[in-house]
């Protein structure tokens, strides 16, 4: 990297700003995916908005690519670095900048950890719903990149539904704003299109949140099975039932060992653990749960146990999200992935990954969120025994194979980035993967926005489409705009 581009930088966000030494930028050589690595040229550490725009437009001019980067803890590598390019660190953007309990908005920047916006706003009854396991070091900024979910998406929805607007940094450093504080503004939905662009349209750096009441009551429940086919068939039956959950998550017995282990949370000895839990109004959730019970039971739960103390409720979401981070305490390495499947086809495809675990050698513990099919396999593995973690990788794909062949997704919440894009096409035809990328050049035709991710090949922006032709309507609009 040129001496004047890093002179620039440093004039752009002080000596304070700006990492280049190696031994500080291995910090930044990957994310929550270990498995890729590289070693960024700079890092910079910006403090505010009018910093970061100088950052891209210094970027812009040099043609040097640059990848946004909240707390790390994304685990399909969507902020692992470019060689040559630099890391632009917002954890500094770290302002709870309005809270609105008038309009239910809060207002902040992307270095806002997730949890903190609920523990803003929690003294007045609201929440901010989307809960991702690593919610207490996640940063919002990540979690709009992702379009992160978590237990409770099944019913209040994924991040993109409690986004409502964005100040944004396009590739270019220009600032636009999408959306607003109002629900259904008129025209194109932009700010739905920048939710899960995994950091290839640009950088939010203010972003307007919807927050939610606490519902009256909430009941969480514990249903132990003798096998992950009862307890998906219970699932089945309860969303058949027209009952909508706050969440329903699953683990298997692997799963429950190193959560037990690492959390104490009093979990039964079984093989599926179902955890239900119902919120609303306090008759409706009462009459939801005794239904809930009776259908688990109808599907061979043979122990029930209701939190009967927010303490209680509490232990029990501990266990269930510490269960990634617990897996260190029965494997030294693994894979954390992330397909999704209808949730009538749970049954199969987890005995179809319990037959792939056994041909790979391998063990895949399994901790999910049932109620929406999204799965979370995790595949266990030593680093250190040759052949291993290619076995592993290759185990890995297979599964997400299975989901797509199920009628399903590769993600759910967790993204594409570099893990995932060379098998995008098990799931989209080439005419899909070109539209995809006509967006994103209307928002960065110089491909300097967290490049080689998404995308199975290199595609340029100049490249000619295929002989598939987008009717107009389908990009014009977007290009249109900036």
């Amino acid at each position: 990297m040129k001496a004047e581009f890093v002179d620039a930088l440093r004039r752009a966000v002080g000596d304070n700003g700006l990492l280049v030494e190696p031994e500080q930028l291995r910090t930044y050589e990957c994310d929550g995916l270990t498995n890729f690595r590289v070693v960024p040229a700079a890092v910079v550490l910006p403090s505010d908005a009018t910093q970061v725009q100088e950052v891209v437009r210094l970027c812009h001019r040099g043609r040097v690519p640059f990848v946004a980067r909240g707390s790390g803890t994304g685990l399909s590598g969507g902020a692992l670095p470019v060689d040559g390019g630099i890391v632009i660190s917002l954890a500094r953007l770290n302002r709870i900048l309005e809270v609105d309990f008038e309009n239910a908005r809060v207002t902040v920047e992307p270095g806002v950890i997730n949890a903190q916006v609920t523990q803003r706003v929690a003294a007045r009854g609201y929440f901010f719903a989307p809960d991702p396991s690593s919610q207490q070091v996640c940063t919002v900024g990540g979690n709009v990149a992702e379009n992160s979910g978590g237990a409770h998406c099944l019913k209040y929805g994924f991040t993109v539904t409690h986004v409502l607007g964005l100040e944004v940094i396009l590739p270019d450093g220009s600032l636009v704003h999408l959306g607003g504080k109002t629900l259904d503004r008129p025209g194109y939905d932009l700010t739905g299109v920048f939710v899960g662009s995994e950091g290839t349209l640009g950088i939010a750096t203010k972003i307007v949140l919807r927050v939610v009441k606490r519902p009256e009551a909430i009941k969480t429940l514990i249903a132990a099975f003798d096998s992950t086919d009862e307890a998906g068939e219970a699932v089945s039956r309860v969303i058949a039932e027209g009952i909508v959950p706050a969440a329903v998550e699953m683990m298997d017995r692997l799963a429950l060992e190193a959560a037990e282990a690492a959390v104490h949370a009093g979990y039964p000895d079984c093989e599926a653990l179902l955890l239900v839990e119902v919120d609303g109004p306090a008759a409706e959730v009462a009459s939801s749960m005794e239904r809930v019970k009776d259908l688990c039971a109808s599907c061979g739960a043979w122990e029930m146990r209701l939190s009967e103390t927010e303490e209680e409720r509490a232990l029990v979401w501990k266990g269930r999200k510490a269960a990634f981070a617990a897996m260190g305490r029965i494997s030294p390495n693994y894979i954390v992935q992330d397909g999704v499947i209808p949730r009538t086809a749970l049954a199969l495809v987890l005995r179809d990954i319990e037959r792939l675990s056994r041909e790979a050698g391998l063990r895949v513990a399994n901790v999910f969120h049932a109620g929406d099919g999204n799965l979370h396999p995790l595949v266990l593995y030593d680093r250190k025994i040759e052949g291993q973690e290619h076995r592993a990788e290759e185990l890995a794909f297979d599964i997400l194979k299975l989901c797509v062949d199920a009628g399903g997704s590769i993600t759910g919440e967790h993204g594409v980035g570099r893990e995932k894009r060379d098998i995008m096409p098990t799931m989209f035809a080439e005419p899909d993967l070109e539209t995809m990328q006509l967006v994103r050049c209307a928002f960065d035709p110089e491909g300097l926005a967290n490049p080689e991710k998404i995308f199975p090949r290199p595609r340029l922006c100049a490249e000619k489409p295929g002989p598939y032709k987008p009717h107009p309507l389908e990009v014009a609009g977007v290009a249109e705009l900036f």
